[in-house]
């Protein structure tokens, strides 16, 4: 096990924003995990564990214990039924184990093309996008015990799946590091085609007959590519952290105040609202059924419009609800403008948006 000393963080993260690690350990095994753990707290090093780098905000001044790197690789795949056991390890590229999986003409995880990221990530966000969570399709998660150093495996009820949550960013935090997942997938399942843009899609490219699993993930990465939200190289808009702002979950009756809210304010634009967790919508204003809001819209109708700049930092030219480093950027300007855009929400609508991205050496409330 290789121990680096000041490694830079900023080009490990496609924000690209970021001081040195004091130590900086890849771990290409779940041995050399545990043994950078243990080494952390022999030491007293602080430790943070890193994945793909692609949903963070690191501190300007870096993080002064060690960051361990997970790259344990690795990718199997088993019949279960009708269906295909697929496990992988917590460093492989999520978007190539979604083209694996289509390749392998197994639907579930389709939607989730594209994704910047690695496997390790996923359950910890429950990621979703495009009407697929993987909740609904992972089975188990391996994980090391930061604590006792013991290797642990919890089941799909185990993990507590929510919108972008699980145990392992809410109650859990800072416990597990995860090593290995397992994903059951529909061998020659249908491929999911509910969510408008999709629906968008090909009604303007139409197929010869229903749309295959290659065609959904083709269109999932062109609809991301359109929005920046696909990794290019040398394309600013792309130097980001994804959607920066959750959408928002809240009951009926609040949607419906938010709702007669922009029948006034902006009686031309009408605010976006879906089922959440697969709920049926409910015109009911005392149905406990959260609905979830779009953050898009909401972000827009304050006023921070595509390209919208703030010095270094920005809003994309293709998505609303990416912050971008057009160039120079520090984790402080990052955060000025994310606070800028939450106090106007919440000034013009009433809902405080929750940030998606993990702050690490920093508190964003301090700032």
């Amino acid at each position: 096990m290789t121990i680096q000393e000041q490694v830079s963080l900023a080009p490990l993260t496609t924000f690209n924003v970021g001081g040195p690690a004091r130590y900086f350990v890849e771990a290409r095994s779940a041995t050399y995990v545990s043994d950078a753990v243990s080494l952390a707290a022999e030491r007293k090093w602080p430790l943070f564990v890193l994945g793909g780098g692609s949903n963070l905000v690191i501190a300007d001044e870096g993080w002064p214990g060690l960051v361990l790197k997970i790259a344990v690789p690795g990718v199997s795949m088993e019949p279960a039924g009708d269906n295909v056991l697929f496990s992988a390890g917590a460093g492989e590229s999520w978007d190539s184990v979604v083209a694996l999986a289509v390749s392998k003409n197994c639907a579930g995880i389709e939607c989730l093309s594209g994704i910047p990221g690695t496997v390790g990530g996923t359950p910890v966000q429950n990621v979703g996008a495009y009407g697929q969570e993987v909740s609904r399709t992972i089975t188990h998660v391996r994980v090391l015990e930061i604590s006792s150093g013991v290797v642990r495996e919890f089941t799909n009820a185990d993990c507590d799946f929510k919108y972008r949550a699980s145990i392992f960013n809410s109650t859990h935090r800072d416990q597990y590091i995860v090593l290995r997942v397992g994903y059951q997938l529909q061998q020659r399942g249908e491929p999911h085609i509910e969510y408008a843009d999709l629906k968008s899609f090909f009604a303007a490219n139409p197929t010869s007959g229903p749309p295959s699993l290659q065609q959904v993930r083709d269109a999932v990465r062109f609809i991301r590519k359109s929005k920046a939200m696909l990794i290019v190289a040398g394309d600013e808009d792309c130097r980001s952290a994804g959607s920066f702002f959750k959408n928002p979950l809240v009951s009926g009756a609040e949607a419906d105040r938010v709702e007669a809210l922009a029948q006034q304010r902006v009686p031309d634009k009408r605010l976006p609202r879906y089922p959440a967790d697969g709920q049926p919508a409910s015109s009911n204003p005392n149905d406990s059924a959260q609905l979830k809001l779009s953050a898009a819209w909401l972000v827009e109708q304050a006023g921070f419009h595509k390209g919208y700049s703030r010095g270094p930092v920005g809003i994309s030219r293709k998505h609303s609800l990416a912050i971008v480093n057009r160039g120079g950027a520090t984790a402080r300007d990052i955060i000025a403008l994310k606070n800028e855009i939450q106090k106007k929400v919440f000034d013009t609508w009433g809902i405080r948006l929750q940030p998606e991205p993990v702050f690490v050496g920093c508190d964003p409330a301090n700032l």
